[in-house]
């Protein structure tokens, strides 16, 4: 009888460490899986993207189409402790027609610790002036991912 509980014991920590390798196996699949949002509009650009868990933007782009133009691109970060620790992240100076968006986070940028990661709370705001509204349209896309 002993040996049968051996046995059976040992039949357990197998499946057991063999279903905790599964479970680490998709907890890599779904950090490095990207989430994308998107945004269009004919307005001004008053948006803001997040997840309900901490994560990492990875990338940002926005095409614009239409009439001539351009205004300052401003993506921040409205922190959800209050406006006290809203950050300024990044400044792409002329965005417009002619003149797309595409911001890509470095690798060593979007592990954590790095000023591109956020909390579940906090949300990455993206600011930009219509300089025509109404006649320049854009599309606005941005990558997130899980953070550990």
């Amino acid at each position: 009888m002993p040996r049968d509980i051996t046995q059976i014991m040992e039949a357990a920590q197998t499946a057991f460490e063999a279903q905790s390798r599964e479970l680490e196996s998709t907890r890599d699949r779904q950090l490095r899986a990207v989430v994308t949002q998107s945004a269009t509009g004919t307005g001004n650009i008053a948006n803001t993207f997040g997840l309900d868990r901490k994560f990492h933007l990875l990338f940002v782009r926005c095409h614009f189409t239409g009439s001539a133009g351009s205004n300052p691109f401003a993506l921040s970060v409205d922190s959800g402790l209050g406006s006290a620790y809203d950050t300024k992240l990044f400044t792409i100076t002329q965005a417009g027609k002619d003149v797309d968006v595409h911001l890509r986070v470095g690798d060593g940028d979007a592990q954590d610790p790095s000023a591109w990661t956020l909390q579940a709370a906090d949300r990455i705001r993206i600011d930009w002036t219509n300089p025509d509204s109404g006649n320049i349209t854009w599309g606005l896309e941005l990558g997130l991912a899980l953070a550990a």
